[in-house]
């Protein structure tokens, strides 16, 4: 339907919003950016493995997965990549604007340039906006 093919093309438009968020704020993506709903953070030149962020993310209300990268230097349980989409925001009603305040999120966390427990509380901010229930 229409409606089907507008909410796909908002996922990628979110996933480019969200990967230009943290390549401005620093953050390495394998791909250098997004076409798709998926983007996928190099960690391989910083000191912390996915398998961190995730954790340090899931602290702060946001989920990602631990992923390998191409080459990836570290095991596959800790992993040099973490892997992020947009579906699921996507489909909570956010868009473009929101993609750029998790973006930022996630960058803070990455660099912990502010406290787990801060960025969550943003985070949830940002989702009491938007019902998880359409």
């Amino acid at each position: 339907t229409e409606s089907f093919t507008e909410y796909q093309r908002q996922i990628v438009k979110n996933a480019r919003a969200m990967a230009e968020r943290l390549v401005s704020r620093g953050v390495r993506l394998v791909s250098g950016g997004t076409d798709n709903h998926l983007m996928l953070i190099d960690l391989s030149d910083i000191e912390i493995t996915g398998k961190e962020l995730e954790r340090l993310l899931g602290e702060a209300n946001i989920t990602a997965n631990k992923n390998m990268i191409p080459n990836d230097p570290r095991k596959p349980n800790e992993t040099s990549g973490l892997r992020l989409g947009t579906p699921a925001v996507t489909t909570r009603g956010m868009r473009e604007d929101s993609m750029a305040i998790i973006g930022r999120c996630i960058a803070d966390a990455l660099y912990q340039r502010r406290p787990a427990k801060e960025i969550a509380t943003e985070v949830l901010s940002l989702t009491q906006k938007y019902s998880q229930y359409l």
